[in-house]
């Protein structure tokens, strides 16, 4: 008998974001497997973050197409209950509270998350730079320790689908590369990762699958190892 495939964590069909006049997403679909790590490249103003945003509902009232999380359509859920619900999102930018120290942002995470993952312990064990810092505003740290402390609030949350919205933007090579480094351990746990990122070779060298967005539509899918750089360079740029 042949093997059933196992049914997609996140299925996304036909999704579709406006904000006013224009219009960020035109109708595309996107799969994420269980475990797996799907990145999500494109220009600035291909539409990226705003997929991102309409999964956990951030993207305003205008929103078109199924949006289903292990089988259930979570569409018109408000945030709180996604995030319950196994998903948790690294925002660009970090969005941090300055004033909170570092421990107060990570239990963010936990207070609204599902509360069976990691607790601080174990984040202090999988950022030791934090473990000394927990008592310190989260605004006195360098940008690389705050985007510790926004993968880390986000892991705190117990969850199955992680989304990373341009998690290296400003930061050093070596920050980045300890970070990519991190994420493929949090994927050998199991969680599933969907990633946007404006760094082709770094975010296609970690993914199992990739989209490619241009003009909020998907102009490229599929393994990465299927398709020559360049012709990965001309669906990014639309050339």
């Amino acid at each position: 008998m042949a093997s059933t495939a196992a049914p997609p964590l996140l299925t996304i069909e036909g999704l579709s974001v406006h904000y006013a006049q224009f219009r960020a997403l035109h109708g595309i679909d996107i799969a994420v497997g269980v475990g797996e790590i799907v990145s999500i490249i494109g220009a600035n103003g291909a539409g990226k973050s705003s997929l991102l945003k309409a999964i956990v509902a951030q993207a305003g009232p205008r929103v078109e197409g199924r949006i289903a999380f292990d089988g259930i359509d979570i569409r018109g859920r408000a945030t709180p209950a996604i995030v319950a619900g196994g998903i948790a999102l690294v925002p660009e930018g970090r969005r941090l509270f300055a004033s909170l120290t570092v421990e107060e942002n990570l239990m963010i995470g936990w207070h609204i998350g599902r509360r069976g993952g990691l607790d601080l312990a174990g984040i202090f064990d999988l950022f030791p730079a934090l473990r000394d810092k927990r008592h310190q505003p989260a605004g006195q740290l360098s940008g690389g320790q705050q985007q510790m402390v926004a993968l880390g609030r986000a892991l705190m949350a117990d969850p199955r689908l992680l989304l990373c919205d341009e998690i290296s933007l400003g930061l050093a090579p070596t920050i980045v590369n300890d970070l990519y480094e991190l994420l493929l351990s949090i994927n050998r746990q199991g969680i599933g990762i969907l990633l946007v990122e404006q760094d082709i070779r770094r975010s296609l060298a970690v993914a199992h699958r990739f989209y490619c967005l241009l003009e909020g539509r998907v102009s490229l899918g599929g393994r990465p190892d299927d398709f020559d750089r360049d012709t990965i360079t001309r669906h990014y740029f639309g050339s």
